[in-house]
């Protein structure tokens, strides 16, 4: 791989919902990016807008991108040799810069009030044209203009844009993109309240933070010459754009949208990082997830821990195309990212979810279960549902679970019987030692070693599947493995007399 310079990339939430999957994937191709030049990834809080700013999200956020492993080198809670890192507390720089865009002819001051601007898109749209300002304030003369400002005259600064040519900008995903500047509004850069937009805050922030590379979403495309005429008139070099794909839902057939993800939140699935945490997806498995939905390294590499991103990651194989969200691929690399952990690191992050389940843990016994559910797991959360019984003081089976495969009840009962029997005379208590003499009894009985095994599965573990079934009983141990086959056995007989609903 060509050396590449060291590169500042910056990821530039503004905080007023919940971090998804677009963000975090932003995030992760900035990280990315600045790890592997040796760069620096910057975090910079975009909080301009005070009425849909909420300081849960920010704190979401921040949790967010922890879980995920992708820690900033700058940012508003470490410092920096720019700070500071967020927008609010940049108001004087970004007027003063506005300032410097009217001194040089690129932008005015627009008096207009919202009453006016409301009847002029109406009176647009009855035209059936596309509502733009019609640059009233334009030609006001500068000194009168800043007259009227002196005197505390309500305006925003919009800035000039030239009425005609075209400006050609350039996104690496997408090449040239050619649009006519008559197609243009006089777009605002500083909001009556003195706030600047974020076509003028990002730009300044960009530029003085040197940041070098862009990544943002594809919904960004349409302001894009907006940004481009801001840094030509300062006379600023360009950072490289790259524009990343839209995600669609999981059908492919529509972008995901708002709505579209809290239908999925209420059949299970999200598209947010906090829901996926407590979902017990683990962090691995998500970065391997989302980093492909827009990039890929070649045809059949599909398994990455984040050092093999930073290692392998490259801009020029991001693809524009959309990406549908595939929750089953999610199960899957989760699936593989959970084999690869280390037994004790497993333990360590499945023991919050059985204490949350109510189980109180023997770190002994845990360090026996997980070889037998580790390769069964897609999530952490799955765990003490396929093997709580390892941890409860008793397990409660459904009595028709019992039933044998086409046996009766009073047969289900004698194969029980039969079996405490084999077991309580048996000195040693191993998967070796356990196999050949139930298989020798369910063929005395007459059964197959399905229907024996299917029975006693049933009464040991509480479920009709579990983890292999003579393991656990070597590590449930005898006497509890006892006690619960008693259990059955009277749970049997309290459904004897009943129709057979095996």
């Amino acid at each position: 791989m060509t050396k590449q310079k060291p590169a500042r990339v910056r990821f530039a939430p503004s905080p007023t919902g919940m971090t998804h999957l677009g963000s975090a994937r932003t995030a992760l191709y900035n990280y990315l990016l600045a790890h592997q030049t040796n760069g620096q990834f910057i975090l910079r809080i975009e909080d301009t807008d005070r009425k849909r700013y909420n300081p849960e999200s920010e704190i979401d956020l921040i949790s967010s991108l922890k879980w995920l492993g992708l820690n900033w080198d700058e940012g508003p809670d470490i410092g920096g040799p720019y700070a500071p890192y967020r927008q609010s507390e940049r108001k004087d720089i970004y007027q003063s810069y506005a300032q410097k865009l009217i001194d040089m002819g690129y932008a005015y001051p627009c008096f207009c009030t919202q009453n006016r601007l409301n009847e002029l898109r109406k009176e647009q749209q009855k035209r059936k044209v596309n509502p733009k300002y019609d640059r009233k304030c334009r030609d006001i003369p500068p000194l009168e203009a800043a007259k009227r400002v002196a005197n505390g005259e309500s305006h925003v600064i919009r800035f000039k844009t030239p009425l005609t040519g075209s400006i050609t900008v350039h996104d690496y995903l997408r090449g040239d993109i050619t649009v006519n500047n008559k197609q243009l509004d006089d777009f605002i850069i500083v909001k009556s309240d003195g706030l600047a937009l974020y076509h003028l805050a990002a730009m300044v922030d960009d530029h003085l933070m040197g940041i070098t590379h862009v990544f943002r979403g594809e919904e960004w495309l349409s302001t894009f010459p907006f940004h481009a005429h801001i840094y030509r008139a300062f006379g600023w070099e360009e950072p490289v754009w790259i524009h990343l794909s839209v995600f669609l839902n999981p059908t492919g057939k529509g972008k995901m949208s708002k709505r579209f993800a809290q239908q999925m939140r209420l059949k299970g699935n999200s598209i947010f990082i906090k829901d996926i945490r407590k979902m017990g997806y683990i962090p691995e498995g998500v970065i391997n997830w989302i980093v492909l939905m827009g990039w890929s390294f070649d045809d059949k590499t599909e398994f990455f821990t984040l050092n093999d991103l930073v290692n392998n990651f490259s801009i020029d194989k991001l693809n524009p195309s959309p990406a549908a969200i595939d929750f089953k691929k999610l199960d899957y690399f989760d699936g593989l990212h959970i084999r690869a952990l280390s037994k004790s690191e497993l333990a360590k992050r499945l023991k919050p979810f059985y204490l949350k389940a109510g189980y109180s843990i023997d770190d002994s016994v845990l360090d026996k279960v997980i070889p037998l559910i580790q390769v069964r797991l897609h999530t952490l959360n799955e765990a003490p549902e396929i093997s709580g019984f390892f941890f409860a003081d008793h397990v409660n089976p459904n009595p028709n679970d019992l039933i044998g495969k086409h046996l009766t009840i009073d047969e289900s009962i004698i194969a029980a019987h039969e079996s405490y029997k084999l077991l309580s005379d048996l000195t040693e208590f191993s998967p070796s030692s356990l196999e050949q003499p139930l298989r020798q009894l369910a063929e005395k009985l007459g059964l197959k070693a399905g229907q024996l095994f299917g029975i006693l599965r049933v009464a040991i573990t509480g479920q009709k599947v579990s983890p292999p079934l003579l393991e656990s009983m070597e590590i449930i141990g005898k006497e509890t493995v006892l006690n619960r086959i008693t259990i059955a056995i009277d749970l049997l007989k309290s459904i004897e007399g009943q129709p057979n609903q095996s």
